[in-house]
């Protein structure tokens, strides 16, 4: 919703002062600056990156449309599921939660919280430490720094496709210039067309530098920020789940474990003490 409201308000500003100052929008509509500008973007987008960083580039800005499912509700689910992990784990013995993150799709605990197993990547996350934990003795430090490696490795991913759109940013007022250019040759051609004619040409030409920079950063460039955001909200997930996971394993209790990794967790999304504990209860 705020990447809609954002690019009307664009639109409108940009037009609208336009149009109060005189300005003729019939002069702006030139399809051809927008192929050669938006052609060669796309083309650019293509030769630079991986069939599936660009899968990914239009999967992220798909979810920027429909809504982030890395919200409140989202991490309150998460640190609910991690209690039920670790209650049963406490309760009943590391063994008993095997069959639980071996079949997560069959487990009773996971099955409650269809939200979490939407996103393969942290459910393979959770159940491949819980897997660790469970067959073996390893130290809560050395058990830290493999997660945190991972992390790392998944930030890099999850900033793909913010990256991959930036470059398009940058390069879109290049592009408008390019078009621009191309647009001045022709107007070599009605040099003696009069100046009228002479005019409307260099108009049109300059359309394309208009276009290049207005689209770079009035439209792409902050998209790119906003799957910045997108990403930084996936990753506190991953920093939620290292943070409850380890102090389970440094011999904290479930309700305090999770509280390491509410505390994880971006504040204007947080759930509150008392919220998560409701919300707990309630599962």
């Amino acid at each position: 919703m705020l990447l809609i409201i954002g690019a009307l308000v664009v639109i409108a500003s940009v037009l609208g002062g336009y149009v109060l100052h005189g300005g003729n929008l019939a002069v702006l509509w030139q399809p051809t600056e927008v192929l050669i500008i938006g052609g060669a973007a796309v083309g650019s987008f293509v030769i630079a990156n991986p069939l599936h960083t660009i899968k990914e580039v239009f999967q992220a800005v798909l979810r920027l449309l429909t809504g982030s499912p890395f919200n409140k509700s989202f991490y309150t689910d998460l640190l609910s599921l991690l209690y039920e992990i670790f209650d049963k784990s406490r309760k009943q013995g590391v063994m008993a939660i095997e069959e639980d993150i071996d079949n997560p799709e069959a487990s009773q605990i996971f099955s409650r919280y269809p939200a979490i197993m939407k996103s393969k990547h942290l459910l393979d996350f959770i159940t491949d430490y819980l897997r660790i934990i469970s067959s073996g003795n390893m130290a809560p430090h050395e058990l830290e720094g493999m997660m945190e490696n991972e992390i790392e490795s998944r930030q890099h991913e999850l900033e793909e496709p913010a990256h991959a759109v930036n470059k398009i940013a940058d390069a879109l007022p290049g592009l408008g210039i390019v078009a621009a250019v191309l647009g001045i040759v022709i107007t070599m051609n009605f040099l003696s067309e009069g100046p009228e004619r002479i005019g409307l040409s260099v108009a049109a030409a300059l359309v394309g530098t208009f276009l290049g920079i207005w689209m770079g950063y009035g439209f792409i460039g902050p998209t790119s920020i906003a799957l910045e955001h997108s990403a930084k909200y996936e990753l506190k997930a991953y920093e939620c789940v290292k943070s409850a996971i380890v102090a389970t394993v440094s011999g904290q209790a479930p309700q305090m474990a999770i509280e390491f990794g509410r505390k994880a967790l971006p504040t204007d999304k947080r759930p509150g003490f008392q919220e998560l504990n409701d919300h707990v209860r309630s599962k």
